[in-house]
């Protein structure tokens, strides 16, 4: 005979999953509208206004639901991007691609960070990817593969607030991509040479040549800059 789950199992099952509707919906409408409100939430969610505030004791514990979320996807992200890479380029750009997705996921929380969240709760959700990140630039940086005049410390921040600009670029529907594009724009912008950039992520996906940024055209192939 089959055991039923006991009553307290199936109400914490019901809750956690209540809770992630909310979250579902609050990601979905808060990217479509940054003013909406937990009435707009919770019809999104199919549920009562007061269900909300049983999770959520209002907007802003919303927003840290989401933001935990989003702190739990990026461990995770940056744990399957540990695996070792042949040279510091591909590293980075694997980290990307890795992570670009996650960022695509909560790139909602850049524009409520400023409103709905405390000052350094970005960063504190970045701190994993950075500490990453950090790494793998000092590491090409002792290999001649970024840019030496800057330490990794602060060249780091500068390519996190870079990927950033391009994820809120998604919010305001003027970049779309998948994270190749963002991969070799940033090895670029790390001072890789284009056409080693673009080569680097194309051999990472082992497809055809990646797609350039937006508003931006593919580099000549290596023998016309020759």
């Amino acid at each position: 005979m089959t055991s039923r789950p006991a009553p307290h199992a199936s109400r914490s099952h019901r809750a956690r999953t209540t809770r992630t509707r909310i979250l579902e919906a609050a990601r979905r409408e808060l990217g479509r509208n940054p003013d909406s409100g937990l009435g707009a939430i919770a019809e999104a969610a199919g549920v009562a206004r007061r269900t909300v505030y049983a999770h959520f004791a209002g907007r802003d514990a919303l927003v840290e639901g989401l933001a935990a979320d989003a702190d739990e996807a990026i461990r995770r992200a940056v744990a399957v991007a540990h695996a070792p890479a042949a040279d510091p380029a591909s590293a980075l750009a694997r980290f990307i691609v890795t992570l670009w997705p996650v960022g695509d996921r909560y790139r909602i929380l850049i524009r409520l960070a400023c409103r709905d969240m405390r000052a350094d709760r970005m960063s504190e959700a970045l701190a994993p990817a950075r500490e990453t990140v950090t790494r793998i630039l000092a590491s090409g940086r002792r290999q001649g593969a970024f840019h030496a005049a800057i330490q990794p410390g602060p060249l780091g921040r500068a390519l996190e607030a870079h990927l950033l600009a391009l994820l809120d670029s998604v919010n305001t529907g003027t970049w779309a991509d998948d994270g190749t594009a963002a991969a070799t724009a940033a090895l670029i912008a790390m001072g890789v040479d284009s056409g080693v950039a673009t080569e680097t992520v194309h051999r990472l996906h082992g497809t055809g040549p990646t797609s350039p940024p937006q508003g931006q055209t593919s580099p000549p192939p290596a023998e016309e800059r020759a």
